[in-house]
C-alpha cells in the first residue's frame, strides 16, 4: 500500500514538474515582435480552421478532375431462385430449385454536357486559389492585432518607467523637505504637499504596472500562449521618429494595395468562380451526349448439354397400326443423357456486349434550368458588388491611415516641442522650490505638467509607429520594428 502511494506521488511531482518546465520555456524567452507573429501564425485556432478549409478545397478539386474521366463499375449476383420461374439463360420453365449468377461490367463517358464538369473543374480550381487568400487575409490580421499589442506594452513600458523617474524626483524631494522641516526652515505644509504628490505617483506607478500587465496579458492571449505575469518582451532601440516620403501619397499606397491585397484578390476569384457558375448553370439547358459501353455473361442451374461421357441408347417405340394387316408400325428412337452445362462455358456461351450513344435533350423540367441561370446571375452581381465593397474599404482604411499618421506626427512634434517647454519650465521651477520662492502646490502642479506632456509624447510616438507600419504593410512590406 505505501509502495503505491510512493509512486503515486512520484508521478504527480513528474508531472508538476514538467508542466513548470513547459511554462518556464514561455517564462524565460524574451519575445521579439517577430517571434509573437511568427508563433501566433502557427498556433492561431482561426487561422488552422482556415487550413482546413484550403485542404478540404484541393479534394474538392482532385475530385472534379477525376469527374471527367469515364467510370468504370461491375458487380455479380449469386441468387437461389425456389418454385416456378422462367430462366433467363434458356428461356425454359424451371419448377426446380435454380441457382443462377450474373456478371456485368459497364462504364460511360460524357462526351459533351454543356461543358458542366469542365466549367466546374475551373470553377473549383479559382476556389482554391481563393481558400488560400482568405488564408492570408487572417495571416494579415493577426499579425497587423499582434503588432499593435506588442506597441502598447512598449508604450507602458516606457510610461512604466516615466512614471517611476517622477517618483523618484518626488522621493527625493520629499526627504529634502522633511530635513528642511525638521531644521525649521520651511513649512509643514510644505512637506504635506509633497508628500501627497509623493502617493499620487506612487498610484501612477501602480496604475503603470497594471497597464503593462493587462497589455502583456492581451498579447499572450492574442498568440495562444500561456498566461503568466513573467512574460516578457524585447525592448528595443526605435529610431526616431522621420515624417515620412513625401512621395509616397494614399493614392500611390492604394494603387499598390489594389493589385496584391488578398483581400482584393480574393474578392476577384469569386468574381470569376461566379462567373464559372453561370456557365455551369446555362449548361442545363444544352443537350447532353454520352458513351455507353456493358460486357455482361452468366450462369443457370438449368441450362443442360448433351453428357459426351454417356453413349446414347438406340431403341424403338410402337407409332402405330398398318390397317389392312394390323402389323404394328415402330420407330427407331434415341436417348441420350443430359448434364448442367459447365461454369465455364456458360460464362463464354452467355457472354455479351453493347455500346452507344445516348443523347438527351431538356425540353421542359420545370424551368428549373432557367431559374438556375438567373440565381447564377444574381449571384454574380452579387461578387461584383463585394468586389466594389472590399475595394472601398480599402481605399477608406488606407486614406484613414494615411491622415492618421499625418496627425499622429504633428502630435508628436506639438509634444515633442511641449516636452522640451516643460522640462525648462520644471528646471526653473525646481530651482525656485529649492531656495524656497515656490511653493509646493506650484512646484507639484508643474510637475503634473511635465508628467503629462512626457504622457501625451509616448502616446503620440506610438500611434505614429503604429499607423506607419499599417502603411508600410499596404506597401507590401513586412511588420517589424525599425531599430537604430
Amino acid at each position: 500500500m505505501h509502495t503505491h502511494r510512493f509512486w503515486f506521488r512520484l508521478l504527480a511531482l513528474m508531472i508538476i514538474l514538467s508542466a513548470g518546465f513547459s511554462n518556464a520555456g514561455f517564462t524565460q524567452k524574451i519575445w521579439t515582435l517577430e517571434d509573437c507573429i511568427n508563433y501566433a501564425l502557427q498556433n492561431n485556432l482561426d487561422i488552422n480552421k482556415q487550413l482546413f478549409t484550403v485542404e478540404s478545397n484541393k479534394d474538392v478539386l482532385l475530385q472534379s478532375k477525376l469527374g471527367m474521366l469515364p467510370n468504370l463499375n461491375a458487380n455479380g449476383s449469386n441468387v437461389w431462385n425456389f418454385g416456378q420461374t422462367i430462366d433467363q439463360y434458356t428461356n425454359t420453365f424451371a419448377t426446380k430449385t435454380v441457382r443462377s449468377n450474373n456478371f456485368y461490367i459497364s462504364s460511360s463517358v460524357t462526351l459533351f454536357g454543356g461543358l458542366q464538369k469542365l466549367n466546374t473543374f475551373k470553377a473549383n480550381r479559382i476556389n482554391l486559389l481563393a481558400s488560400q487568400y482568405d488564408l492570408d487575409v487572417i495571416k494579415n490580421n493577426i499579425s497587423l492585432s499582434v503588432a499593435g499589442y506588442y506597441l502598447d506594452i512598449l508604450f507602458n513600458l516606457e510610461l512604466l518607467d516615466v512614471a517611476k523617474e517622477q517618483l523618484k524626483i518626488t522621493t527625493s524631494q520629499s526627504e529634502r523637505m522633511q530635513k528642511l522641516v525638521d531644521a525649521g526652515s520651511s513649512a509643514r505644509g510644505d512637506l504635506l504637499n509633497i508628500q501627497a504628490q509623493k502617493a499620487a505617483e506612487q498610484l501612477n506607478v501602480v496604475d503603470a504596472e497594471n497597464r503593462l500587465y493587462i497589455s502583456n496579458l492581451s498579447l499572450q492571449q492574442l498568440i495562444d500562449i500561456p498566461v503568466t505575469r513573467d512574460f516578457r518582451v524585447e525592448k528595443p532601440s526605435l529610431k526616431p521618429v522621420q515624417p515620412p516620403s513625401e512621395k509616397i501619397t494614399a493614392e500611390i499606397i492604394f494603387e499598390h494595395a489594389q493589385k496584391t491585397r488578398p483581400e482584393i484578390k480574393s474578392a476577384e476569384l469569386r468574381v470569376e468562380i461566379a462567373e464559372k457558375r453561370l456557365a455551369i448553370a446555362r449548361g442545363y439547358v444544352q443537350p447532353t451526349l454520352s458513351l455507353s459501353g456493358s460486357w455482361g455473361t452468366g450462369y443457370s442451374g438449368v441450362a443442360e448439354q448433351i453428357d459426351p461421357t454417356k453413349p446414347a441408347v438406340h431403341d424403338t417405340i410402337p407409332i402405330g397400326f398398318v390397317g389392312k394387316t394390323g402389323d404394328l408400325v415402330m420407330m427407331p428412337q434415341t436417348s441420350r443423357y443430359y448434364r448442367v452445362k459447365s461454369f465455364t462455358d456458360q460464362l463464354r456461351d452467355n457472354s455479351n456486349q453493347s455500346v452507344g450513344f445516348y443523347l438527351n435533350i431538356p425540353i421542359f423540367n420545370g424551368w428549373s434550368g432557367r431559374t438556375a441561370i438567373n440565381q447564377a446571375k444574381i449571384q454574380k452581381s452579387q461578387a461584383e458588388l463585394d468586389l466594389g465593397i472590399q475595394t472601398r474599404q480599402l481605399r477608406k482604411n488606407i486614406e484613414q491611415a494615411y491622415a492618421d499618421a499625418a496627425s499622429s506626427l504633428q502630435k508628436f512634434n506639438a509634444s515633442k516641442e511641449k516636452v522640451n517647454a516643460q522640462t525648462e519650465a520644471f528646471k526653473y521651477a525646481q530651482q525656485k522650490f529649492d531656495v524656497g520662492v515656490m511653493t509646493s502646490f506650484d512646484y507639484n502642479n508643474s510637475k503634473k505638467d511635465l508628467t503629462k506632456a512626457e504622457s501625451d509624447l509616448l502616446q503620440a510616438k506610438y500611434d505614429f509607429i503604429f499607423k506607419t507600419t499599417i502603411l508600410d504593410f499596404y506597401m507590401g512590406n513586412p511588420i517589424k520594428i525599425d531599430r537604430e
